[in-house]
């Protein structure tokens, strides 16, 4: 009786080993959305990463995680640390690279509640209807993130997370760029239609 026992929980075991292993080498997960607003605008909130804290989906799950910048404040180099509960765990962020309006990809390495390195990226593609930007992260997938793939599902946990980011960055982008106008226009209407004079107050709209 034991020894049919532990046959079947072998056999289960190997099974359970098999399916692991067949899953994707590969993963991909992304979202989009169209900001009204430039390029420049949505660019700026990820390529400064003292801003990322502005629209990251995931700063609320834990109000007092610890972070610790390193590198040029801008662009290629620049580094994100942090560390804190069990729902942020502990990792850095470090832009690999950077061009102005277009892209920033970043190595996202996470050293607990597991280590796992992946790239993420964010796009940005202005036409004329706003500006396009996709959030997406890809890289290898190790036999646990793949056991763990058979019980969760990482595209929609991890895409959830990166529309809602996507979100704040809509709000915040539109916003700036609402108040840009709106300040701009103010000061035409001041001075009545006719450029401000030297010297001459802006009103902001904030």
């Amino acid at each position: 009786m034991i020894m049919n026992i532990l046959l079947a929980l072998g056999a289960i075991i190997v099974l359970f080993l098999v399916v692991v292993a067949t899953r994707p080498n590969d993963f991909r997960i992304s979202r989009s959305t169209t900001i009204l607003a430039p390029a420049e605008a949505a660019f700026a909130q990820v390529n400064d990463l003292r801003r990322w804290q502005e629209m990251s989906p995931y700063a609320k799950l834990d109000p007092a995680a610890k972070y610790t910048f390193g590198g040029p404040r801008t662009g290629t180099g620049a580094t994100l640390a942090w560390t804190g509960n069990k729902q942020v765990g502990e990792g850095r962020l470090t832009i690999i690279e950077s061009r102005p309006d277009e892209l920033v990809r970043m190595k996202l390495e996470f050293f607990k509640p597991f280590q796992v390195t992946n790239t993420a990226e964010l796009t940005f593609e202005e036409g004329d209807t706003g500006t396009k930007v996709t959030w997406a992260m890809f890289g290898k997938s190790k036999f646990m993130c793949k056991a763990i793939g058979l019980f969760m599902n990482m595209d929609k946990m991890c895409g959830d997370s990166f529309a809602e980011g996507l979100a704040n960055m809509k709000t915040i982008a539109e916003g700036a760029t609402e108040s840009r106008a709106l300040s701009f226009s103010s000061g035409r209407s001041l001075n009545h239609g006719q450029p401000l004079a030297a010297g001459a107050a802006t009103v902001q709209f904030n």
